[in-house]
């Protein structure tokens, strides 16, 4: 019989490439993670592993088994929900990941709300990169998590979660003075720019605009904070493209030029969770504040 915590190894080696990652994220060492998958391989019968130079590569046999990992770890967070929607209360630690403005913008008004109806349910945030979400679920440190892509940079989550849309967002070209020009991407061509930090989906989200445009932008300043983004933009060192959610409440002294592009923010979480009663809540409050926000009063 194939035992599932080894199964999970196999799968989150096929995710970040190398054990020494695979030992870091589940919080083993590496010698422990080579000797479970050894052991996976012996119980399975056949090659997963073989070297390539100094790293190790999934065998066709151990892409198979990855295949039927994520249809039994998915069956087993199910029957994990069912059990726990038979329970009379809604108790237990609900995980959060979220970016800065999703925080702010959507979690925020979510959280008072799962508190106020389910008192019993421990909640926790943590502000985690959208890009660094899907490890997080898959490892089991997250429960749910708010990530985003763009429309030019799309994301894929992996199989082994599910994702559901909650709020579109309108991008805005940031410029320290108003930009008077049907084509305001390219009367920015030769300014500086400001963009988030390089490897970043805010980083290539803003390249690809710009190379849709024709040109491809001269970052000066690298900054993932978009308060700090607005403050360099007000100061004249620079121009940035800044997601409507991440706008402050009061104007900042810079101008605002709506793009087509757009920043869509998602929901995710582990496949077969949906149901659970925290996701499940975690879920409706969330939407509730996304629709609060889509209509403001």
């Amino acid at each position: 019989m194939l035992d599932v915590r080894k199964l999970r190894l196999l799968r989150e080696l096929a995710h970040r490439g190398t054990i020494a990652a695979v030992a870091d994220a589940l919080s083993y060492t590496p010698s422990a993670v080579s000797q479970q998958l050894t052991a996976l391989e012996r119980e399975a019968g056949v090659p997963l592993l073989e070297r390539s130079g100094r790293r190790v590569v999934l065998t066709p046999a151990a892409h198979l088994l990855v295949g039927h990992t994520e249809t039994i770890l998915a069956a087993l967070e199910h029957a994990d929900a069912e059990l726990a929607g038979a329970r009379a209360d809604l108790v237990g630690t609900l995980r959060i990941g979220a970016f800065p403005t999703a925080a702010r913008g959507l979690l925020s008004p979510a959280l008072v709300a799962l508190s106020t109806e389910h008192p019993h349910l421990e909640l926790t945030v943590t502000e985690i990169d959208p890009a660094d979400a899907p490890d997080a679920l898959r490892a089991g440190t997250l429960d749910i998590a708010l990530t985003h892509d763009y429309d030019v940079v799309p994301a894929d989550p992996g199989p082994a979660l599910q994702t559901e849309p909650l709020h579109t967002d309108t991008v805005h070209l940031a410029t320290p003075h108003p930009v008077s020009t049907a084509d305001p991407l390219r009367a920015q061509r030769t300014a500086p720019w400001i963009a988030g930090t390089a490897g970043t989906l805010c980083h290539t989200m803003t390249l690809r605009v710009c190379q849709a445009a024709g040109f491809t932008p001269r970052v000066r300043h690298h900054a993932d904070n978009f308060d700090t983004v607005l403050a360099l933009v007000a100061a004249g060192a620079g121009t940035a493209i800044v997601p409507g959610m991440a706008l402050p409440a009061h104007p900042v002294d810079v101008a605002l030029t709506p793009l087509p592009t757009r920043r869509r923010t998602h929901l995710a979480y582990r496949n077969g969770t949906a149901t659970h009663p925290a996701i499940h809540a975690a879920r409706r409050a969330l939407h509730t504040a996304a629709r609060a926000l889509a209509s403001p009063p």
